[in-house]
């Protein structure tokens, strides 16, 4: 099954006003952020800024890389958990 873009245009009248929520609330969020003595040294801001920064990128591969940016690296040596635990 081959995958067709749907175009740009009819992207944006269905998901314009979705995405533009969405920015109005991490601006609030980093906003009360700030307003709580400022950006503190946590790993959580670091990473919503890296996480900003990548989506100014023209990349095609947003979702994957914010995705990437908020997961754990892979640790080999992490214990499986047992069925029904």
């Amino acid at each position: 099954m081959t995958l067709t873009p749907q175009p740009a245009a009819k992207v944006l009248d269905a998901h314009f006003l979705e995405a533009r929520a969405r920015i109005l609330d991490l601006a609030a969020i980093l906003d009360r952020i700030d307003r709580g003595g400022g950006p503190p040294d946590d790993v959580r801001l670091d990473r919503l800024r890296a996480a900003i920064k990548m989506l100014l990128d023209t990349n095609h591969k947003r979702a994957e890389l914010a995705q990437e940016i908020f997961s754990l690296t892979y640790d080999p040596h992490w214990e499986r958990p047992e069925p029904g635990q």
